[in-house]
């Protein structure tokens, strides 16, 4: 496999969501020679301005934030039937990062309201109607470890923290300083992923044992990219430009090309998730 060469650039950490014209699409996936095939490609949003940030609930439905006419909601698409439909009641707000709870069929996600503050609600899979879920706590992003555990970046000035939630009782506590953005549960595992900032301004990624609560590096992301995705509890994935890079922990140290999307007419990869078997990939790209 051809080794990836990467060019330097300088990291900047996004603390709101930026309202690019970008994609949703998904693709079947199945290892190959050269390291992962691409097939069966389908545009799930297919529509102007932002639909970004996507997340499966279940290996043939995702959920993710697309542009409603000029405001952020959550989309719901359906692989077997390819339609969607809006998954919340309209808020004076825009809804991001759309996640649904591990064992319920409610679906969290980051509003950003006009004023700027970002809360994270709950969204009755029912209804659409939200609740707010930690009071006053300004949540860039978040990912679910189980229905009560939560790892999040919280605001903090022009940086973020990586900060541990417990929607039971409430508590929040501050982990590091200094957080990505890119939050991930390790498939099949007591883990969870999370990057930080090191003194060179990249991005360096670590596991943290949701049991004993200690923390493991696992290499740094290539410089530049700050999104990820666990394909397998060994397996990592990330994307630059319009190729796909691999990192194998049982594996060399160092990241592979395993895909490119060229012949798709997609560029600029950012963020991807995986279906809960492993078979298909979506993937956020800028609109043709």
């Amino acid at each position: 496999m051809k080794k990836l060469l990467f060019l330097s650039i300088i990291f900047t950490t996004y603390l709101t969501f930026a309202q690019t014209n970008t994609e949703v699409y998904v693709f079947d996936i199945r290892p190959a020679y050269e390291g992962l095939e691409l097939l069966n490609i389908q545009n799930i949003s297919n529509n102007k301005g932002y639909n970004n940030q996507p997340s499966f609930i279940a290996n043939e439905t995702l959920v993710f934030a697309g542009n409603n006419e000029g405001q952020t909601d959550i989309v719901e698409y359906s692989l077997n039937t390819k339609s969607k439909k809006w998954f919340n009641q309209k808020t004076d707000g825009g809804e991001y990062s759309p996640q649904t709870f591990p064992t319920i069929n409610d679906v969290a996600a980051v509003r950003l309201d006009k004023n700027g503050f970002q809360r994270l609600y709950r969204y009755d899979s029912q209804t659409g109607k939200s609740t707010e879920l930690i009071k006053d706590l300004q949540i860039a992003y978040f990912a679910f470890y189980n229905d009560e555990k939560i790892l999040a970046t919280v605001l903090d000035s022009d940086k973020m923290n990586l900060v541990l939630i417990d929607l039971q009782s409430k508590k929040t506590d501050t982990l590091f300083y200094n957080a990505g953005r890119s939050l991930q549960k390790v498939p099949k595992t007591n883990s969870m992923s999370y990057s930080l900032i090191n003194e060179e301004g990249n991005l360096d990624l670590y596991l943290l044992d949701m049991n004993s609560y200690e923390n493991f590096f696992v290499t740094q992301l290539p410089i530049g990219i700050q999104d990820y995705v666990w394909i397998n509890d060994t397996q990592i994935l990330v994307g630059s430009g319009n190729k796909l890079y691999m990192y194998d922990t049982l594996g060399e140290s160092e990241w592979t090309r395993v895909a490119s999307l060229e012949d798709y007419g997609l560029k600029n990869i950012t963020r991807m998730a995986i279906s809960p078997n492993g078979k298909k990939l979506a993937i956020v790209t800028e609109s043709k």
